[in-house]
């Protein structure tokens, strides 16, 4: 069986979205000083690797505790998108035959380090991100810190809301060393009421079995 982890590490200095935090991690005990070596971490709910629960976007939505666990497991398929350099629209998933209730993204973005956050990004737009709902999508993944474009105003707003709304999204993934095609996909997150929360996150290659 082969695991492909597909987490972005968590340091301080990695790239983190505008205005989150970046993580902090300090060592308060350490060998030999103390008997054992303990940190504390600090990072935000939507660092690196992590799942958008609906009250990220909604003030009454669900946190990251409610979210049905089976949303985080399951039979996936990374689908290739890197062609699609600006957006990943409704046309360009009407081209795929998706048959799994959990989709990856693998976009231009996987193309490209993960060095320092880069604004033009690739997104999803609404109307993809509703066919993918319509397919019976129940959780969504893509391959940077956000699904929707970067200060893209009310269109991405409504974007994002509607995602959420109607599937699980997971941000942040690394699907650089993922080749495209069907997986098991697991990623369970921190069980925390938060409206976000990181996770590790894998792809199992069954074939390898």
């Amino acid at each position: 069986m082969r695991i492909i982890d597909i987490s972005m590490e968590i340091s301080e200095d990695m790239p983190v979205y505008p205005g989150n935090p970046h993580p902090s991690i300090e060592k308060y005990r350490q060998i030999p000083e103390d008997s054992t070596t303990e940190s504390k971490i600090c990072i935000g709910s939507h660092t690196g690797t992590h799942v958008d629960a609906l009250q990220h976007v909604k003030e009454d939505g669900e946190t990251v505790k409610q979210i049905d666990l089976e949303n985080f497991y399951g039979d996936c398929q990374v689908l290739d998108l890197t062609r699609c350099d600006e957006n990943v629209e409704r046309a360009d998933l009407e081209e795929k035959e998706i048959k799994t209730g959990i989709v990856l993204l693998k976009t231009e973005n996987s193309l490209k380090p993960y060095q320092r956050f880069r604004k033009d990004f690739t997104y999803l737009t609404l109307d993809a991100a509703e066919y993918l709902a319509d397919q019976n999508v129940r959780t969504v993944g893509i391959d940077y810190l956000s699904l929707v474009k970067f200060d893209g105003g009310r269109k991405a707003e409504e974007a994002h809301l509607k995602a959420n709304e109607r599937m699980t999204v997971i941000e942040g993934l690394d699907l650089s060393k993922a080749e495209p095609g069907r997986y098991v996909f697991s990623g369970m997150p921190l069980k925390i009421a938060a409206d976000g929360a990181p996770m590790r996150a894998v792809l199992i290659d069954r074939e390898q079995e």
